[in-house]
């Protein structure tokens, strides 16, 4: 199980790195988040899964991304 945890955080840190908007390069040269939350929505689901395991920290990163939408007033949602 340690494995596929360590391979799924490896994933978020690519996704982070390469495609974000709010942690990539590109991302970088404007100062216009995307994430409606602090931390964004890739590091909260990083430290939940990181805290609580594969299963109920992708849960929670799950139910942080569907909260993450036009209507939500966002702000900051550090991992419980």
């Amino acid at each position: 199980m340690q494995a596929m945890k360590k391979l799924i955080l490896t994933l978020i840190r690519l996704y982070q790195k390469y495609l974000s908007f709010d942690h990539s390069w590109w991302g970088k040269k404007t100062e216009y988040r995307v994430c409606r939350f602090y931390p964004s929505c890739s590091e909260y689901t990083y430290q939940s899964i990181a805290k609580y395991g594969v299963i109920k920290g992708s849960v929670f990163g799950v139910w942080r991304i569907l909260r993450c939408n036009p209507m939500s007033k966002g702000g900051h949602d550090p991992i419980k």
